[in-house]
């Protein structure tokens, strides 16, 4: 897979990521990262504890994909699609 589409999945994946969280938090269910547990209950709003790390997590995929560290991308990628299924099946349980 070519390096920018590499970095558009990750780019896709965090978007899911925090769209899923902030379904399954707005529909009561508690957010399993206790770092960014903290992090949502210290911020005025969620959505601004979610867009930080998320921020920072772009600017660091767009310079692996820059200096060609596509597979540790691809292996990033992986564990974030489960990150997101998770969510999904947080969210069907909440139902």
């Amino acid at each position: 897979m070519s390096k920018s589409r590499v970095f558009l999945l990750f780019a896709a994946l965090q978007v899911c990521d925090m769209l899923t969280t902030l379904l399954f938090l707005r529909h009561g269910v508690r957010e399993a990262n206790p770092l960014m547990r903290a992090a949502i209950a210290a911020a005025s709003h969620p959505l601004i504890a979610l867009a930080l790390p998320k921020l920072a997590a772009l600017a660091l995929a767009l310079y692996a994909a820059r200096s060609g560290r596509t597979r540790l991308l691809s292996r990033i990628n992986m564990l974030f699609t489960c990150c997101v299924a998770w969510n999904l099946v947080a969210l069907a349980a909440a139902f």
